[in-house]
């Protein structure tokens, strides 16, 4: 046991094959445990919070600790930087931002396609939900301060069957002036005051050919 915890690939291949057996042993355990669209949904959860802190403890190393302390390393020790060290942080930093990205879209598309949440968003959009939310970041000092007015003003407030999920302000809103959409505020704890996430009826990304850093405008209504 002591070799085997010795080698990262062999405790990763263990850790896979424990967690596949424990899915098993639950599913056909009995009980009201499925593989149902709420289990999905941590499981991207979790696998987004794993690899994000991959993701951003790579990028702290990069830039505070091997990019600062290279000056330091003589110079014939400089080359096992170059073409082991280096390759191999940059390696896992691709793939563990590739892992964030992909698990978050993920975890939205679970969580609008739950029966409950996909309900109320049919009752806010008069449709049922493109899988996955869009987030936008208030920029300007105007914007935030419209939005911190808007806050008290919500539409539905979305309050799940499962305790173990928080509940949401929704409010109705347009994309670009043309495409339905309700903005999600998660009733958490230091949730950022900038960031809009929406839910629409159509991919919004696709139908107004946006792309990261794009400027798009948001109309926010009620009935």
């Amino acid at each position: 046991m002591i070799n085997l915890l010795q080698s990262l690939s062999r405790t990763m291949h263990l850790s896979a094959i424990l967690a596949i057996l424990l899915f098993v042993g639950l599913f056909f355990g009995g009980g009201d445990w499925a593989f149902d669209r709420v289990f999905w949904s941590w499981l991207f959860r979790y696998f987004h919070v794993l690899t994000g802190i991959m993701w951003i403890g790579l990028l702290w190393y990069l830039n505070f600790v091997q990019i600062p302390n290279m000056p330091k390393i003589p110079d014939e020790q400089k080359p096992a930087i170059g073409k082991v060290i280096a390759p191999a942080v940059l390696f896992w930093f691709r793939w563990a931002a590739f892992g964030t990205i992909v698990t978050g879209l993920g975890k939205a598309a679970g969580f609008t396609e739950i029966e409950w949440a996909k309900l109320a968003f049919s009752e806010l959009l008069g449709c049922d939900p493109f899988p996955g939310t869009i987030n936008v970041i208030l920029s300007s000092e105007k914007d935030l301060k419209t939005w911190e007015l808007l806050k008290p003003l919500p539409e539905k407030l979305l309050q799940p069957p499962n305790p173990d999920w928080c509940n949401s302000l929704c409010y109705k809103a347009k994309i670009g002036g043309k495409i339905d959409a309700a903005i999600i505020l998660p009733e958490v704890k230091d949730y950022p005051i900038n960031q809009l996430e929406l839910v629409a009826s159509v991919n919004v990304r696709q139908t107004l050919s946006l792309k990261d850093g794009d400027i798009v405008e948001i109309e926010i209504y009620r009935n």
